[in-house]
């Protein structure tokens, strides 16, 4: 586990290759020394490191943008340009009693927000400059074939027509399996004059390994779905500056479990896990006591300090990996 005082944007080089990226960052509403006064400036805040981890990013690669609702919106836009294809907006419902006393819904006009959104996208593979769902279909015309062979290729009725092929919404990535069915079929009765074909460099058809590689991992536990019914953290689950009786260090601090299930959704054990933002660092605890890799950094010294402290304590009760 590494982690570092001052702004990620001058440690990301250092870092080794993410296959998850946990972003906490600003959420436009001063929440902290150097965060937005709104939502408007969020984009500008946030374009500089989303071009950081389109860098080094790759197609196994899931990032976990948490953000209030407006702010995720804002965002958003910057994030496609840099090449995260979005999958799925998961909401964080944590329940009336995150409601602060009374509210006047009169005077603020809506309904108390209890929410956050945390969205998942991944990074969006793409060979010789093409989007995968555009390259496969080309790939397959190259080779001079009826687009329906294809689904003799695959086994299937019309699964690849229907699904891989699909160059809308409902296109599916195809099994690394389908991959090599793919390749196959079409290098046996592809024109010969276009061979190799389905190839990352030219020269070989592309290998099960590097298929797999081609996307991000997930594997959904059970009994979830994107609405997450999990309170607010409250008592001893709080760091606090001075245990039990001190006053709550961070505005928003996320459940350690939350954190570990995004981890552990995304990623499989051994693998690097960045929390550019690292306030306690939750994102780092949950990957370290789910035996990742954890990379963090944060720019304000007092809750680097006490983040530090706090990992301190995990390593001293937990020195091994669970």
């Amino acid at each position: 586990m590494s982690v570092q005082l001052g702004d990620s944007l001058e440690h990301y080089h250092q870092w080794d290759t993410p296959t998850v990226i946990v972003s906490d960052g600003g959420y436009g509403v001063l929440g902290f020394e150097g965060d937005t006064s709104d939502h408007l400036a969020l984009p500008q805040w946030y374009e500089p490191h989303i071009a950081a981890w389109s860098k080094r990013a790759t197609p196994s690669t899931t990032l976990w943008f948490l953000n209030s609702e407006i702010g995720w919106a804002t965002v958003h836009p910057i994030l496609e340009k840099y090449g995260w294809r979005y999958m799925n907006a998961n909401i964080w419902n944590k329940g009336k009693g995150h409601i602060a006393g009374n509210v006047n819904t009169p005077k603020i006009r809506r309904f108390p927000v209890v929410s956050e959104v945390c969205v998942q996208y991944i990074y969006e593979a793409r060979i010789n400059g093409l989007e995968l769902k555009t390259w496969l279909l080309q790939e397959w015309k190259r080779t001079g074939l009826p687009i329906y062979k294809a689904n003799e290729a695959c086994g299937g009725a019309n699964v690849a027509t229907r699904k891989y092929f699909d160059q809308g919404h409902l296109w599916y990535f195809p099994p690394p399996e389908m991959f090599v069915k793919l390749q196959e079929y079409a290098n046996i009765h592809g024109d010969p004059a276009g061979r190799p074909y389905f190839s990352l460099d030219g020269k070989n058809p592309g290998s099960l390994e590097q298929w797999t590689r081609m996307r991000a991992k997930f594997s959904c536990p059970h009994g979830f779905t994107n609405v997450w019914e999990r309170n607010a953290l409250h008592g001893s689950e709080r760091f606090k500056s001075n245990g039990d009786n001190g006053k709550a260090l961070h505005l928003n601090q996320k459940p350690l479990d939350l954190m570990a299930m995004i981890i552990s959704a995304s990623s499989d054990e051994g693998d690097v896990v960045w929390e550019p933002f690292g306030g306690l660092f939750t994102a780092c605890m949950a990957a370290r006591s789910n035996g990742r890799r954890a990379c963090g950094a944060e720019i304000d010294l007092t809750y680097f300090h006490y983040g530090v402290k706090r990992l301190m304590q995990e390593v001293r009760q937990y020195p091994l990996f669970k």
